[in-house]
């Protein structure tokens, strides 16, 4: 099954995509070309033969200290196929000028989307390009950094009262 949607990917988005295959006890999908995320996940949510419906999650990985890089894992689940795959991006860190990576928004595929990029932006800093409402959902607004990241740096004091961890 892997390699007919791998096929599908190459031949209806273009080679190239596809930049690797993971298929393991764990998870099996692909990892694609960041700016092809979102015509990937219209494809397999809108083809007859794959009909990934529902998107389950979204997860940002910080892949420091052996890569400078972060990764947005999206768990698709097809419903009438019971099937399941990852799909994941790699992102540099910072961009060439000192800000957040970004990737495209997936909300118009899955609405679900919504709240799960918000998640990921607070947690991990990745700005969804195209989302409707990107703010932070866990934190307060003037929080600083991204806790989940590995160089995080703890506050010590948020408004002049000491952050206990």
């Amino acid at each position: 099954m892997l390699e007919k949607i791998k096929n599908l990917i190459e031949s209806t988005v273009g080679e190239g995509t596809v930049l690797g295959d993971m298929d393991n006890a764990w998870e099996y999908g692909f990892e694609i070309m960041p700016n092809k995320i979102k015509e990937v996940c219209f494809l397999l949510r809108d083809s007859e033969n794959t009909y990934f419906d529902m998107l389950s999650c979204i997860t940002g990985l910080d892949d420091m200290p052996n890569e400078d890089t972060l990764e947005v894992a999206y768990n698709l689940y097809s419903l009438p196929y019971k099937q399941k795959l990852v799909l994941k991006v790699k992102l540099l860190r910072e961009t060439d000028k000192g800000n957040l990576p970004i990737i495209d928004s997936v909300c118009e595929v899955w609405a679900t989307a919504n709240w799960l990029e918000r998640e990921v932006y607070d947690l991990m800093g990745i700005n969804f390009q195209g989302h409707p409402d990107l703010r932070r959902i866990l934190l307060p607004t003037d929080w600083n950094g991204y806790p989940l990241r590995k160089d995080y740096q703890l506050q010590e004091y948020y408004h002049g009262v000491k952050v206990e961890y």
